[in-house]
């Protein structure tokens, strides 16, 4: 393998994925969790993590929505905003953003450069998110940013991002996910991802379940935190109906309220994210955001592979629903298209997930038929398992070889006037979304109203 400095993004690629990568593989971390890798590596990089404030954002779902949220608010403030998260869906350059532009072949390439460099001075070898964490936390401070919005990968405290000293800590919720890495219980789930708040930060929790907010207030107070703002309490979501494009939003914060927001995303779900992203901002600042900049904020926000429409005639949608809390609330979105057709799935998911519980809430939201399939990775789940479980909860079902097999079939089956949802796996969703949008889609269609 060439020797860096690379001289290609292609070979600096080609290091970083000669590195273990527990996305891929996933065992389990819970035995020896340790943050020490991450803290030398950033020792050796001058700290850099340190050079600017920093948003932090964890919980089951939500936070990518939520970082992007923030993200757009912080900017149109008028600030630099760096922005890191996981996974990426066609591009690894997608997790390292600055302005809402993801990092450059160049710059990756140097920033990559620099780490393998330094790697033989660590006393152990990286992981491949550690290095990408790190990637982003150095590039961060080249570009000068004036503050980083930072997505934790799995979990909170003994996630590589947690060597981030973070001015606020978002908790967007908290449902079963990775319970082999953070344990079986919700309550040690909530623990796990309040590790990421300190002292004298503020605690923004979307999170409603008193007990699970009674566990994040506990970690907070023992980690010191300056304030804890609880969604339904100091920050809300007050009304959420559906407009064209979207949701239109009213939001509460401790300093101020917004009537009648476009927040451009769909799912109802999307709006409880805009009032933790909202009451983030807010938390960041010391004070309330005008009015002006909180509509501009939110309608500037995109999000890739979350409610994505795709494609029309049928109308197709890709969404990284992958846990039981994703589904339901992907089957919820549903209501918001309106189509004459049917409505069927294309699913395939990774193992360790419960197909019958993740399918259950689609059923109920009126799937008819699912194409199951199995993502392009070593920890996919059988396509005849998914497939196994639709026919249990009553579902016609279909076995694709492949997702660029199983995608013309569920359009064949939905016809024109109706519905695909592509889903189960990030994996999944990228590769349909791909192949989606290289056919020329035509403009997405309006819906709601």
């Amino acid at each position: 393998m060439p020797a860096a400095p690379f001289a290609s993004l292609s070979e600096a690629l080609a290091w970083l994925d000669g590195h273990i990568d527990y996305e891929s593989t996933s065992p389990s971390r819970r035995a020896l969790p340790t943050l020490e890798r991450m803290r030398e590596l950033a020792t050796l990089l001058g700290d850099p993590q340190r050079a600017y404030p920093s948003v932090h954002l964890t919980g089951t779902n939500g936070k990518g929505s939520t970082a992007a949220m923030t993200t757009s608010l912080l900017g149109a403030k008028g600030l630099g905003v760096g922005t890191y998260t996981s996974p990426n869906l066609s591009r690894v350059n997608e997790r390292l953003a600055y302005g809402g532009r993801p990092i450059d072949d160049d710059a990756f390439t140097e920033v990559l450069s620099s780490l393998a460099l330094l790697e033989p001075q660590l006393s152990d070898r990286p992981t491949r998110f550690e290095l990408l964490t790190a990637a982003a936390l150095a590039w961060f401070a080249d570009v000068a940013a004036d503050v980083a919005v930072v997505e934790v990968g799995v979990g909170g405290t003994w996630d590589a991002t947690n060597v981030v000293d973070s001015d606020v800590a978002v908790i967007t919720n908290v449902s079963y996910d990775h319970t082999d890495i953070l344990g079986p219980t919700l309550e040690g789930i909530a623990r796990d991802k309040a590790g990421i708040v300190k002292p004298g930060s503020t605690v923004v929790i979307g999170e409603r379940d008193p007990a699970l907010v009674a566990v994040i207030r506990s970690v907070a107070d023992e980690a010191g935190a300056g304030q804890v703002w609880v969604a339904g309490e100091e920050f809300d979501c007050v009304a959420n109906r559906l407009a064209v494009g979207g949701r239109l939003v009213s939001l509460r914060t401790p300093g101020g309220s917004y009537e009648d927001v476009l927040v451009p995303l769909h799912g109802a779900h999307q709006g409880r994210n805009a009032a933790c992203a909202l009451a983030a901002a807010e938390a960041f600042f010391g004070t309330p955001l005008d009015a002006d900049v909180v509509s501009e904020g939110l309608a500037a926000v995109t999000m890739a592979g979350r409610l994505e429409v795709v494609g029309r005639h049928p109308l197709v949608l890709v969404d990284g629903a992958h846990n039981v809390a994703g589904t339901d609330a992907l089957a919820k979105a549903l209501g918001d298209f309106s189509v004459e057709g049917p409505t069927v799935a294309v699913v395939g998911m990774l193992g360790g997930r419960d197909p019958s519980a993740m399918l259950a809430p689609l059923a109920a939201a009126g799937v008819s038929l699912v194409v199951a399939c199995a993502p392009a990775s070593p920890r996919a789940q059988p396509s005849s398992v998914v497939a196994e479980a639709a026919r249990g909860l009553g579902l016609e079902s279909l076995e694709a070889a492949s997702v660029a097999e199983a995608v013309p079939m569920a359009r064949a089956a939905a016809g024109a006037g109706g519905l695909v949802v592509v889903t189960g796996s990030l994996y999944v969703v990228a590769e349909g979304r791909d192949l989606l949008l290289a056919e020329a889609p035509s403009a997405p269609p309006a819906v709601g109203g």
